[in-house]
């Protein structure tokens, strides 16, 4: 099955200017679907990490992290992926960035067995918990008592390979080091960059200097 992908025009401008042409053509042809195959869907399955692209109406970028039990996000056909979302910082960049722009890049990398990834590029819209499990009967589960609020439904575009030349191999953490749905500050990571103290300290050297 032939993929649909002919690059932006940026793409073919720089492909054009470096001769790397015919090589990108190869790729498009052989490697980019629009949907999910077989092998697609099972590679899904057993992840258990995603890394998600937004951007705003603006084209203003983000870049979030994504995790749970393999199967987290869950393919409801070979057109249709979706992710849970749950309560977080209530920052909601990523959902609101879909509320403006519908256009998401999916990255599922394999650090542990296979050394390979899968982009999956899409459109993407919101779903209530009741209204998506009213329709997906086997949606995965709530896991530790975290219920979803919503679910991201992306309408696959593209997918296709990310090559292993550079994808380290590391060994998973045990689960049981993970504290899933937690509110503690510390667990969470707390101020490990010091952003909040640094913001603390710029406001006390404010106040005391006027």
């Amino acid at each position: 099955m032939p993929g649909t992908h002919n690059g932006s025009d940026g793409e073919r401008e720089l492909q054009e200017r470096y001769g790397t042409q015919d090589r990108a053509q190869r790729f498009y042809d052989d490697q980019v679907l629009d949907r999910l195959n077989p092998a697609m869907i099972e590679f899904i399955g057993r992840m258990d990490m995603a890394f998600i692209a937004t951007a705003d109406k603006h084209g203003e970028c983000d870049s979030t992290f994504r995790a749970g039990l393999p199967g987290f996000l869950h393919v409801i056909d070979e057109r249709r992926i979706a992710y849970p979302e749950y309560r977080g910082n209530g920052v909601m960049a990523s959902l609101g960035n879909i509320m403006e722009n519908s256009h998401v890049g999916i990255l599922l990398i394999d650090f542990v067995r296979d050394l390979i990834g899968l982009h999956i590029n899409g459109s993407a819209h919101l779903v209530s918990d009741p209204a998506l499990r009213s329709v997906v009967t086997d949606l995965p589960v709530n896991h530790k008592g975290r219920v979803a609020e919503h679910w991201v439904v992306v309408d696959v575009e593209e997918a296709y390979i990310h090559c292993r030349k550079h994808i380290p191999h590391l060994v998973p953490a045990p689960r049981e080091q993970r504290e899933w749905g937690t509110d503690n500050v510390r667990a969470k990571g707390g101020d490990y960059f010091g952003a909040k103290a640094q913001k603390n300290e710029l406001a006390d050297t404010l106040f005391s200097g006027s």
